[in-house]
């Protein structure tokens, strides 16, 4: 499983890469995480307000900060589909 978080290393961004963080460890799923901060990346993925984040390739948050509690539900989902 791979975790991309996108931002510029704003407190929001860095918040989202921590919740994550945090969600991945309440599961035990081992992922890798990636902080992506390249604006030309962020919008070559279509992103147009950050921060944001991508399981798999796939978005699944962007423009806010999602909770712990959110995010181990969309890893677990993902999970679930693999």
């Amino acid at each position: 499983m791979k975790i991309e978080v996108f931002g510029t290393g704003c407190p929001k961004c860095n918040m989202l890469e921590v919740n994550a963080t945090k969600a991945l460890r309440n599961l035990g799923v081992q992922a890798e995480v990636v902080k992506v901060t390249d604006i030309e990346q962020i919008v070559d993925r279509g992103l147009m307000s950050t921060p944001a984040l991508a399981i798999d390739g796939e978005v699944v948050v962007a423009g806010r900060v999602a909770s712990v509690g959110e995010l181990t539900e969309l890893i677990s989902s993902r999970r679930e589909r693999a």
